[in-house]
């Protein structure tokens, strides 16, 4: 099976209120936006992947696609990871795209992605994850509303640049809920972005006096208290709390996250599989098996990135509730999976059933797409040949195309 047609759409999903997502204080976003890949085999089936956009910045990303992965064989996956790793070092980074090659196989195999890594069906318990950060009280009543909704377990948010602040954030939703729900916070502190304002920044002793706090007040996990890169720092802050350390959702490849194995920054592995690859995701489930650590993959991207993971987190041996990220009105799983024909749900107990279609587990809804997208690249084999033709002329052109061949 080889790659017969790459196609490229920006998509862009208006949100009916702005959101203003911790991570990038003061930022109001009002679309949900991502570029949609579609790749053909040349036996016809299509795989899906979609990488977060903030706006249309990945307009010239076909061109570099095109000569990379036209004519690639699908189940050679090793050499997908490379050919991705390497396009990266001229542009974007793409470990994004890798999930359409196991679209396409697991739709080839006619199975899902979690039953091809040896995991089954069923259903997959949720956490909520919020997404904004709220005056501590009203956030408290939300949390209560979400519990009734089924959700057992919700992650907070904080990002002050007053410590006390952020104490009196879960010191108030801690005191509402008592111990009728599992609580974690998010502290974004692993990638800082400062578009609009910014953030205060975390060193060691914060972290350390922040994370004292989440024992008093029961927290099950505190999330990216420092720099992702901050693995010796982690590992001395996990030294001195009780409370597990979770990250690495950004972390980009395999070495990085190697490194925070071998230094002992964290409890909870937490890679997205969108950012990292799905490979990359598969050796870090692996190597936290192995060293009786946990792993939880983070999720929050859009409606693709998220059923993604779910195969992801649902072929994970100890099969850790999914982050399930839920921010009304604007971030919901309308507006979060519109792309999709079937929306992602939690039911009464606050549980997801695992979908049972091949490949990653979704449907592009051709309406929604036809309404948010816009394709802006399309190339098959012919195309490549007569661009290339265009740009080095026949000569070069036929001895590039040897030159692949002979290779």
């Amino acid at each position: 099976m080889k790659v017969e047609k790459i196609e490229l759409y920006h998509v862009s999903i208006p949100l009916p209120e702005a959101f203003y997502p911790s991570w990038i204080p003061g930022y109001p976003q009002k679309f949900n936006r991502c570029t949609l890949l579609k790749i053909t085999s040349d036996d016809g089936i299509t795989g899906y992947s979609a990488g977060m956009a903030m706006e249309e910045e990945r307009e010239g990303l076909g061109s570099l696609l095109g000569q990379y992965l036209i004519g690639q064989e699908v189940e050679k996956l090793d050499e997908v990871v490379q050919l991705l790793r390497e396009a990266s070092y001229l542009g974007w980074r793409n470990n994004w795209i890798e999930a359409a090659f196991w679209d396409l196989i697991g739709k080839k195999e006619g199975k899902p992605l979690y039953e091809l890594l040896g995991g089954h069906g069923g259903k997959l318990e949720a956490y909520c994850s919020t997404g904004e950060i709220h005056d501590p009280k009203k956030r408290a009543e939300e949390v209560l509303a979400l519990r009734e909704m089924g959700f057992k377990i919700v992650k907070l948010r904080v990002h002050d640049h007053e410590l006390e602040k952020d104490i009196e954030q879960i010191k108030t939703v801690r005191e509402a809920v008592g111990d009728s729900i599992k609580l974690g916070v998010d502290a974004n502190q692993g990638w800082p972005v400062t578009i609009i304002n910014k953030p205060p920044i975390w060193d060691l002793k914060r972290a350390t006096e922040f994370a004292k706090a989440c024992e008093h007040y029961d927290f099950s996990w505190l999330e990216e208290p420092l720099d992702m890169y901050a693995f010796d720092e982690m590992a001395a802050l996990r030294r001195e709390t009780k409370v597990p350390l979770a990250g690495g959702e950004l972390t980009p490849g395999w070495h990085e996250h190697k490194i925070m194995f071998e230094k002992g920054s964290l409890d909870i592995h937490q890679p997205d599989a969108v950012f990292s690859g799905i490979d990359t995701a598969i050796k870090v489930m692996k190597e936290a098996k192995k060293l009786g650590l946990r792993f939880k993959p983070h999720t929050w991207t859009n409606g693709i990135g998220f059923a993604i993971n779910l195969q992801i987190a649902a072929a994970s041996p100890d099969r850790e509730p999914i982050e399930f990220p839920y921010e009304p009105p604007a971030w919901i799983p309308q507006y979060r999976d519109a792309l999709m024909k079937d929306h992602f749900m939690i039911d009464s107990e606050g549980f997801i059933t695992l979908p049972d279609k091949p490949g990653l587990g979704f449907e592009i809804d051709e309406e929604a797409l036809n309404r948010y997208g816009r394709k802006f690249f399309e190339m098959t084999p012919r195309g490549l040949a007569l661009k290339t033709i265009k740009q080095r002329g026949l000569f070069d052109a036929l001895k590039l195309a040897r030159a692949k061949k002979k290779n």
